[in-house]
């Protein structure tokens, strides 16, 4: 019977690249696997034929003789990449390896020699909304795990060292061949450290590491907002048995400030004013984070609400040269409290005014007015 061309086989072009192979070969053989077709004699030839296209056509070498001769090129001892025999072939193993790696107990974060990758940790730093404009550097100190002094981070006994695990040979991974499938788990022996400790230090009790009180510096730019993460590379927890440390993230909280509310770059104030100051005009300053005095003219028959804007006077921009803007809102603040002749001076300015005086209640009321006659037409 005539072998199938094994382009066809997997479904991709002659141009496919090594990443199209690939995502091919592992949809077929997952869908023809024996395990999935219990029985199914067809299954199992297919499956045993996928094996071999991919095993040629992903080697260069191979492909490019398979483009020039075919079939030919491997018959009669060629070195075709066959699917039969018992050991499991190079190809399922990658693929295999690739889909179900994690779930065999294979650790990435996990460097050689059992020694593993220290932990990430976080800090809650809660800053002013001055040290978020000017930036600062503040000290933190917490209870972090370093690499053991009495060992030098080994987690063995001084004098002695650890030794390779003679159940995986250093691997940390025991492999069992079940069929087609190669059954890949943690060594039980050695936790999957590939290590052994027979004496551990006493310090730390073989793990390497201790806990102790450190004082770190952070250096907190200007401009940084609420909730802006700082990361200090290698500060975190020590790493089991001489491995990397984690990092140490600084989680910033600005907290709420007694006069200027932050939206971005932009600061915003509300500043009251008297309904005399209002009406007739007039200016007042405000502190500014910055240290100076921002002067804000007031016209006349300014209403409550109005913002005046002072450019460059807002938040700096993390990174950046750019500032951004406040703004001031006046508030009209009613009288209260009145004296008998505070009040008699109002009722004569209020029995003097007119519509130019209250132009927007005026108009509404007059609004207002028409409205209601109009429904009563």
């Amino acid at each position: 019977m005539a072998k199938r061309d094994f382009y066809d086989l997997l479904g991709v072009s002659k141009t496919a690249t090594d990443a199209e192979l690939k995502s091919a070969f592992r949809k077929a053989a997952l869908q023809c696997h024996p395990d999935r077709n219990p029985g199914d004699k067809d299954a199992e030839a297919k499956f045993k034929e996928v094996n071999e296209a991919y095993q040629v056509l992903s080697d260069g070498q191979k492909r490019a003789a398979y483009d020039r001769f075919g079939h030919a090129a491997f018959e009669h001892g060629g070195g075709g990449g066959g699917g039969g025999g018992d050991g499991f072939p190079s190809s399922m193993a990658d693929i295999f390896d690739d889909l179900f790696g994690d779930m065999m107990g294979r650790s990435r974060g996990r460097a050689s020699g059992g020694r593993e990758r220290g932990s990430d940790l976080r800090y809650n730093l809660e800053i002013s909304l001055e040290d978020a404009f000017k930036g600062k550097t503040a000290t933190v100190k917490m209870p972090i795990s370093v690499a053991c002094d009495n060992c030098s981070g080994s987690g063995a006994k001084p004098g002695s060292k650890p030794r390779t695990c003679a159940t995986c040979a250093g691997h940390g991974r025991v492999r069992a061949q079940q069929g087609f499938f190669a059954i890949e788990r943690t060594c039980p022996a050695c936790g999957g450290r590939g290590e052994v400790i027979d004496n551990p230090c006493p310090a730390c009790a073989g793990t390497g590491r201790v806990t102790r009180e450190r004082a770190l510096s952070v250096n907190v730019p200007a401009g940084v907002e609420d909730g802006t993460r700082i990361r200090l590379a290698g500060e975190g927890e020590a790493g089991l048995r001489g491995g990397p440390a984690g990092d140490l993230y600084i989680f910033l909280s600005v907290k709420p400030h007694p006069f200027f509310q932050r939206d971005g770059a932009d600061l915003y104030c509300r500043v009251p004013i008297s309904f005399i100051q209002a009406a007739l005009g007039g200016d007042f300053s405000v502190p500014t984070l910055d240290g100076t005095d921002a002067k804000v003219k007031i016209p006349e028959g300014t209403q409550s609400g109005k913002q005046f804007r002072i450019k460059h006077k807002g938040m700096p921009v993390l990174r950046s040269r750019d500032v951004g803007d406040l703004y001031i809102q006046a508030v009209v603040e009613t009288p209260q409290s009145l004296t008998k002749r505070q009040r008699e001076l109002l009722q004569e300015f209020e029995s003097i005014s007119s519509q130019k005086t209250h132009p927007e209640a005026a108009g509404f009321f007059g609004k207002m007015r028409d409205f209601f006659d109009n429904l009563s037409t």
